[in-house]
């Protein structure tokens, strides 16, 4: 299936005048293909997505699916609490050769079962891409319930869910309520592993910006039933999984790329640069899985003094 394995949920890099830079993200998407993943998630949140406005949002994807094509898949962003900017969105994605559409559930305005019911049928019936839902209600305050993930698998072009709601009993529940070919992805790169084993297909994943050989072969493995050599993988890098997370995502994972020399340390308002102690956390986890400094553009002084862009 298309969106099986692992996706890289992309950063989208930036220069410091905080314009996009797509030198540095054509680096990056040849580094992932090369690498080895699945597919491309293009313009999701660890993309930072709110903050892109919609010429940049279709940039960053037009650009993808030039590096792609032939390759491997790309599964674009598009999600959000207005349906029909959803849709119109959508629509361009699809015009410019995007393989899938992965959209977040409404944030703020919190529909309700029937609301989210509605909203993503009426993205289906408008593009007639596949589809992955995307629920992680810690970021949106709503949640996709097994019930509703049910109803929605049973439209054609909905062919999957990211479910990073951290209930592993709920992705049980969801996996126990649809189809057999329903792509169930984790959201959550440490939970990857018991989803997989409870028959999800893989994960839509933060860490493989980092290390994105590594991730690959670990889903992998775990897909073709090997979980000791998953395990081995999992437990070497569970430490970068955690600390990616240590201030809100994409903070800690772009610091992360600038320390390996990979991009500039820009971020766009509101998002800041961590806090100094968890920037040294981010260090010590690099340095001490030799990460540190591992791309051929060694990360400088100037580089790592963090940058934010409104």
């Amino acid at each position: 299936m298309m969106f099986t394995g692992t996706g890289t949920a992309l950063v989208t890099p930036f220069r410091r005048d905080g314009s996009l830079d797509e030198p540095a993200l054509r680096a990056l998407i040849k580094r992932q293909i090369d690498a080895g993943v699945d597919f491309l998630v293009p313009c999701g949140t660890t993309g930072e997505s709110p903050t892109l406005t919609q010429e940049e949002h279709l940039r960053v994807v037009q650009i993808a699916v030039e590096l792609a094509k032939g390759k491997v898949a790309v599964l674009a962003g598009a999600g959000g609490y207005n349906t029909s900017e959803v849709i119109a969105l959508a629509r361009e994605l699809a015009e410019l050769g995007a393989d899938g559409i992965l959209s977040v559930t409404p944030y703020y305005n919190k529909p309700t079962q029937e609301g989210l019911f509605q909203h993503y049928r009426a993205i289906a019936e408008a593009v007639a891409l596949p589809f992955i839902l995307y629920s992680v209600q810690g970021r949106t305050g709503v949640n996709i319930e097994p019930a509703t993930v049910m109803r929605l698998s049973q439209i054609e072009n909905i062919v999957g869910i990211k479910e990073a709601s951290g209930n592993v009993s709920q992705m049980a529940a969801i996996l126990n309520a649809v189809p057999d070919d329903f792509i169930v992805l984790s959201g959550d790169d440490a939970i990857t592993l018991p989803l997989i084993a409870l028959g999800g297909r893989g994960v839509i994943s933060v860490v493989s910006n980092e290390i994105p050989a590594e991730m690959s072969q670990m889903t992998r493995l775990a897909l073709q039933g090997d979980f000791t050599g998953a395990r081995e993988i999992h437990r070497l890098y569970h430490p970068l999984m955690e600390v990616n997370f240590v201030e809100s995502n994409p903070i800690p994972v772009k610091a992360a790329m600038a320390e390996m020399g990979l991009i500039e340390a820009v971020w766009r308002l509101p998002l800041v640069p961590p806090k100094a102690e968890n920037q040294a956390r981010i260090r010590a986890v690099l340095e001490a899985l030799g990460l540190a400094g591992r791309s051929a553009a060694a990360p400088s002084a100037e580089r790592m003094h963090a940058g934010i862009a409104s």
